[in-house]
C-alpha cells in the first residue's frame, strides 16, 4: 500500500466534465430555450480542456491517487483522449438536431455524465468505485436512448434499461462474492489474495463481473439490447451508446485481467478468447442481411467487441497486448462515429437503398462513409487496419494462433454488408434527401475520416506514446 494521495489535480480531467454537468444543469435551468446552446459550448470547452490535461498527465510516470483507488497510467491516460475525443464528436453531430429543443441543456448534461462514468470505469482499480462508476455510465445512457419519448425510443430504453438492471445486479453479486474470496477490493491486493482464494468462489465473482462488463461493451452474451436500442434510439444517441460506454467497459477489463485474474486459478484467458471468437463471428453473422442502417451498425460493433476482446485475452500473455488494445480502441471510436456521423448528416435515409446515389450529389460525404467503412473492416491505410494488425499479432504472441486466424477469416466475410451499404452509395439513383440542416454532421464525419486515415499514417508513433507500464 502506498501513502494516500488525495491530489485532486490527478483527476482533473473528470473533474472538468463533472464541474462542467453540473454548471449545464443550473445553467439550463436559468437560460432561455433559445440559448440553452451553450451548455452544449460549455460541454465542448470542459471536453478540450481534459483532453489537454489528460495529455500533460500522460507524460509523467505511472502513479495512483487516493489510496490507489484510481490508476493514472497509460492505459487511463489514452482511455480519458479517446472518451472525450468521442465525447466531442457525439456533441457535434448532436447540435442542429436539439437545437430549440426543450430540453437540449439535459442533453449534453447526460452526454457528460455518460462519459465521465466511461473516465471513470477506465482508471479505477477498485471494485467499489468500479460499480459505483458502472451506474454512473449506465444511468444517464438509460435516460438518453428513451430521450425522444417516441415509440422505438420508448421500447429502446426499456430493453436498454431491463436487460441492464438485470446484468448490473449480476455484476454487483460478482463484487461481492470476490470481495468475500478475496477480502480486498484494491486490484492489487486482490490479486494477490485470489490466488489462494476458492477456485468455485472466484469463478462464480469472475463470471458476475463479466456479466456486467459485457452488457456494457455489447459483447456476446449480454449483447441481445445492441440492435434494438441503438436502432430505437436517435442517430447521436446510437452513436454514443456504441462507443463511450465500450471504452471505459472494455478498459476495465483490460485492468482486471492484468491485476486481479492474470494469476488466479480460472482459465481466464481462455474465456475471454472463447467470447472474442463468439462476439465477432455472431456479430458479423447478424449484420449480414440487415436493411436498417443503424441496425447493420449494431451489429457491427457487436463484432467490433470481438476483436477489441483480442488484446484483453492476452494481456499477461503478451507484452504487444496493451499497445495493441489502446491503439484498436481508438481506431474503432473514431471510424464508428464517422459512420455515424454520416446517418446523422442523412436524417431521412434509414435503408441501404435510401443511400443510392449519395456519392453524384454529396461526393465528400459519400467518400467519408466508403472511409468509414471500410475502416472498420480494416482497409489500409486507416487506423483500423493497424490495430487489427496489431492485435492479431498480440493474440499470436500470446500463444492464440487459431483466434488470430477466426479473426482474419472474420475480417475477411465483414467485406460483404459493408459492401452492401457502399455499392448503392456509389451508384446512380435517387439522392436520399436534402441534408443542409445537418451541415454540423458532416463537418464531424469529414473530421472523424481525417482522423482516422491519419492516426494510420501517424501509427509507429501513437503506439510508442502508448507503452509504458500500468500502476501496480
Amino acid at each position: 500500500m502506498t501513502e494516500m494521495n488525495e491530489n485532486p489535480l490527478d483527476l482533473l480531467p473528470e473533474v472538468l466534465l463533472a464541474a462542467s454537468a453540473v454548471l449545464g444543469l443550473l445553467l439550463g435551468s436559468w437560460l432561455p430555450r433559445a440559448r440553452q446552446w451553450a451548455v452544449g459550448l460549455l460541454a465542448v470547452v470542459a471536453c478540450v480542456a481534459g483532453i489537454v490535461a489528460a495529455s500533460v498527465a500522460a507524460a509523467e510516470p505511472a502513479t495512483t491517487a487516493f489510496g490507489e483507488a484510481f490508476a493514472v497510467d497509460p492505459v487511463t491516460a489514452a482511455s480519458r483522449i479517446v472518451v472525450l475525443g468521442g465525447t466531442l464528436l457525439v456533441l457535434g453531430v448532436s447540435f442542429r438536431p436539439l437545437r430549440g429543443d426543450p430540453r437540449e441543456s439535459e442533453f449534453y448534461v447526460l452526454v457528460q455524465l455518460a462519459a465521465l462514468g466511461a473516465l471513470m470505469m477506465a482508471g479505477t482499480q477498485d471494485l467499489l468505485l468500479f460499480a459505483a462508476a458502472y451506474l454512473l455510465a449506465s444511468i444517464p445512457a438509460y435516460t438518453l436512448a428513451g430521450f425522444r419519448k417516441d415509440g422505438p425510443g420508448t421500447e429502446a430504453a426499456l430493453k436498454y434499461y431491463v436487460v441492464g438492471a438485470l446484468l448490473g445486479v449480476l455484476l454487483l453479486a460478482g463484487v461481492t462474492v470476490l470481495y468475500a474470496a478475496g477480502r480486498a477490493t484494491l486490484y492489487p491486493m486482490l490479486g494477490d489474495a485470489l490466488r489462494d482464494a476458492p477456485e468455485p468462489l472466484v469463478a462464480v465473482g469472475a463470471i458476475g463481473l463479466l456479466a456486467g462488463v459485457l452488457f456494457k461493451a455489447g459483447g456476446v452474451p449480454a449483447h441481445f439490447w445492441v440492435p434494438d436500442a441503438v436502432q430505437g434510439s436517435s442517430a447521436p444517441v446510437a452513436a454514443l451508446l456504441t462507443t463511450l460506454p465500450k471504452i471505459g467497459a472494455l478498459a476495465a477489463l483490460f485492468r482486471v485481467g492484468g491485476a486481479v485474474f492474470a494469476g488466479s486459478p480460472l482459465p481466464w484467458s481462455a474465456l475471454i478468447a472463447v467470447l472474442a471468437a463468439v462476439s465477432m463471428t455472431l456479430g458479423n453473422l447478424g449484420a449480414f442481411f440487415q436493411q436498417d442502417v443503424k441496425r447493420l451498425l449494431a451489429y457491427s460493433t457487436i463484432s467490433q467487441v470481438g476483436y477489441l476482446l483480442l488484446p484483453v485475452a492476452v494481456v499477461d500473455r503478451s507484452d504487444l497486448a496493451q499497445q495493441a488494445f489502446l491503439y484498436y480502441l481508438a481506431a474503432y471510436t473514431v471510424t464508428n462515429l464517422g459512420a455515424f456521423a454520416v446517418v446523422c448528416a442523412l436524417p431521412r435515409a434509414h435503408t441501404l437503398d435510401d443511400y443510392r446515389g449519395l456519392a453524384k450529389d454529396r461526393p465528400l460525404l459519400a467518400a467519408s462513409l466508403v472511409v468509414c467503412l471500410l475502416g472498420l473492416v480494416g482497409t489500409p491505410p486507416t487506423a483500423v487496419f493497424l490495430g487489427k494488425l496489431q492485435a492479431f499479432s498480440a493474440v499470436f504472441d500470446g500463444g492464440y494462433a487459431w483466434l488470430a486466424v477466426l479473426a482474419a477469416v472474420n475480417t475477411v466475410a465483414s467485406l460483404f454488408y459493408y459492401l452492401r451499404w457502399i455499392v448503392p452509395a456509389v451508384s446512380r439513383g435517387d439522392s436520399p434527401g436534402p441534408a443542409e440542416g445537418d451541415r454540423t454532421a458532416r463537418v464531424v464525419a469529414y473530421a472523424a475520416t481525417v482522423i482516422s486515415v491519419g492516426l494510420g499514417l501517424a501509427g509507429g508513433p501513437v503506439l510508442d506514446a502508448l507503452a509504458g507500464p500500468m500502476s501496480p
